[in-house]
């Protein structure tokens, strides 16, 4: 069970990373869009696990690397960003976000 805290940090670094993400996109991550679904703040608030969309859905895998290769650099992005409202900027982890995949398979598989 999250915490109101962890919540309303939760919402801060989704919309912040989505921001980065739009207006890094074109430079770091060959022109892919990037959205941020979910963002789950541990208890201690020293991790964030951040689930991303890719889309179109071709190399994924390899944008994910990219972005994990780039995360010192999104961290100090995000950083500049929430500097002022929180203490200690979390370690970010970045995941695919595989559940609009996953509603599209079941949307094809009811319509046989």
């Amino acid at each position: 069970m999250e915490s109101t805290r962890q919540q309303k940090i939760s919402r801060l670094l989704q919309k912040e990373l989505a921001d980065i993400f739009l207006k890094e996109s074109r430079n770091l991550f060959m022109g892919k869009m990037i959205s941020v679904t979910t963002v789950r703040v541990s208890p201690d608030l020293g991790l964030a696990k951040s689930y991303i969309s890719i889309f179109p859905t071709e190399n994924r895998k390899e944008v994910l690397k990219q972005i994990r290769i780039a995360n010192p650099k999104i961290r100090g992005l995000l950083g500049r960003k929430v500097g002022k409202q929180l203490r200690v900027i979390p370690e970010l982890e970045f995941y695919i976000d595989d559940s609009l995949d996953y509603i599209d398979n079941i949307d094809r598989l009811l319509n046989k």
